[in-house]
């Protein structure tokens, strides 16, 4: 029977091929036993060929998940749940709590009248609202109205809370962050305001207001000074504006055979992705598009903000309709399709291509075969 340490790629040329005996076993645990071990036991296993993700493609749907997340209203507080979310877990990576790589994301609720105490963490956060009015986040002193399709950064070491006012209405949202990455690192820190909340020492919707305008930003600074966080300003990317943007690329540009009509939200200040770990996009399928199937390092969750289609991840087809939840795993062939012969999709991604790219590990590579599509896996 092989030991449990032998190569598992074996014959394989430029890589271990060392068969067991005795002598060597008894050296493995000399070695062991000096918190130490032979490189070409775990060679295979810690530097694979390629990228070989513990994530697995997944969709959850937001029509399953909805009541459950309504529920917990009458079970817990958000005073004594701290927050009261309902995380997504992917069946690979249940140790750290993630929904694909070192993402997490959760549906997040809240009745009117109620808001979450005020903390800052160091892992970097974004809201993206799925229904309900009247929800609003306060970071740093900047309060945030919010809307069905609003995008919401609360950056890393910011002070946030969200609330929902009186006349609103019940609020789900998804909760994205890099919790499992920034614990990876052993670098988070989590800390209550002393007050529970924060006073807000600004106009509302005020960051929008002077950052969000096509093309201009302001001379000087709202706050006074030169913008030097490393985050964007911009704390809302409003819908409307995003889907008219999307609307007008597709008025002039044909835009990608792999991902459709797509525009990344940015920092204005930089040009740059809208957190350091974080990026976000959102892409347009028009009627009747496919997309040709590619793959790229990566961890990717979609939410559906518009239509219906499908996707097929690694041959396997993800059927998906508004608010529902994907995820695409590093280096899987993913390609994706819209349902419809006369309305467009939209697809909102949150993804750590920054991170990705900033230490130089982003690779993209096209599927060459069948046209530029997968074939379907039963």
């Amino acid at each position: 029977m092989p030991s449990t340490r032998q190569n598992y790629r074996e014959d394989v040329a430029g890589r271990a091929n060392v068969e067991d005996s005795p002598e060597l076993d008894a050296y493995y645990n000399e070695l062991e036993q000096l918190s130490a071990g032979a490189l070409w036991t775990v060679a295979n296993k810690i530097e694979p060929w390629e990228p070989k993700s513990e994530s697995v493609p997944m969709i959850w749907r937001y029509n399953d998940l909805r009541d459950h997340v309504l529920r917990s209203v009458d079970l817990v507080t958000p005073e004594k749940a701290g927050r009261r979310v309902i995380y997504l877990e992917n069946p690979g990576r249940k140790e750290v709590a993630a929904a694909v790589g070192w993402i997490y994301s959760g549906l997040q609720v809240m009745h009117p009248g109620e808001c979450a105490s005020a903390h800052r963490h160091s892992a970097s956060a974004l809201r993206f609202i799925m229904e309900g009015s009247g929800a609003y986040t306060i970071v740093d002193g900047h309060k945030m109205t919010l809307g069905r399709n609003d995008f919401v950064l609360t950056p890393n070491g910011t002070w946030h809370e969200h609330g929902v006012s009186e006349d609103g209405a019940p609020c789900i949202w998804q909760d994205g962050l890099d919790i499992p990455l920034v614990n990876c690192l052993e670098a988070n820190f989590y800390e209550v305001h002393p007050d529970l909340s924060q006073a807000t020492n600004y106009p509302v919707d005020d960051m929008t207001k002077a950052w969000g305008n096509p093309g201009l930003t302001p001379a000087n600074s709202p706050l006074g000074g030169a913008w030097d966080k490393p985050y964007s300003p911009m704390f809302k990317y409003e819908w409307e504006p995003t889907y008219e943007a999307l609307s007008r690329l597709a008025d002039t540009s044909d835009g990608s055979p792999y991902d459709g009509i797509m525009m990344n939200y940015i920092n204005p200040v930089t040009g740059g992705p809208v957190m350091p770990t974080t990026g976000a996009s959102m892409q347009m399928l028009r009627p009747g598009e496919k997309t040709k199937a590619h793959r790229h390092t990566g961890s990717y969750l979609y939410q559906c903000s518009k239509g219906s289609g499908y996707s097929v991840i690694n041959g396997k087809k993800f059927e998906w309709s508004e608010r529902d939840i994907f995820c695409v795993p590093s280096w899987a062939w993913h390609e994706h399709a819209n349902a419809s012969d006369s309305e467009d999709a939209c697809l909102f991604c949150f993804n750590d291509l920054p991170v990705m790219r900033a230490l130089g590990l982003y690779r993209e590579e096209a599927f060459g075969d069948n046209g530029g599509h997968q074939p379907l896996i039963d």
